[in-house]
């Protein structure tokens, strides 16, 4: 199995619609954040995506919306890598829960791996793998 990162965050008023709940379009903003969160503290943050011109990219995703996030709620975004397609996409799975303990939000991304300058997908590095919560030693 591998490794999971969780990430925590505040929900604020920028983040709500007219309803006065989190706008669709947001669960992916803080979905995102938990990513750059996990990636940078497992050493794989924008310095080295700069520095080293490869970098993630996100293929696909799948999202369902379980139940609301309210303002100024406290929810916890539950991060994972479900498997590894031929050292190419990633498939990983990401909660956001709410306060209650409940999941708010379920979504499935394939995130690849990326070479900045020529612009392609490129084969997954040992230290992206380990960024992304993947022992190496299984794949």
């Amino acid at each position: 199995m591998h490794q999971k990162f969780t990430y925590h965050q505040l929900i604020t008023e920028g983040q709500l619609d007219s309803f006065g709940h989190v706008n669709n379009a947001k669960y992916l903003e803080i979905f995102e954040a938990a990513r750059w969160d996990f990636i940078t503290s497992s050493g794989f943050g924008l310095a080295v995506v700069k520095a080293e011109m490869i970098g993630p990219v996100i293929m696909d995703v799948h999202i369902k919306y379980k139940r609301e996030l309210n303002n100024r709620e406290e929810i916890k975004v539950v991060s994972q890598c479900l498997e590894v397609k031929n050292r190419m996409i990633i498939t990983l799975q990401q909660e956001i829960i709410n306060q209650e303990g409940r999941l708010a939000s379920h979504a499935i991304f394939s995130v690849g791996l990326m070479d900045l300058e020529c612009r392609k997908l490129i084969t997954m590095t040992p230290r992206w793998l380990v960024a992304m919560g993947i022992d190496i030693k299984e794949e």
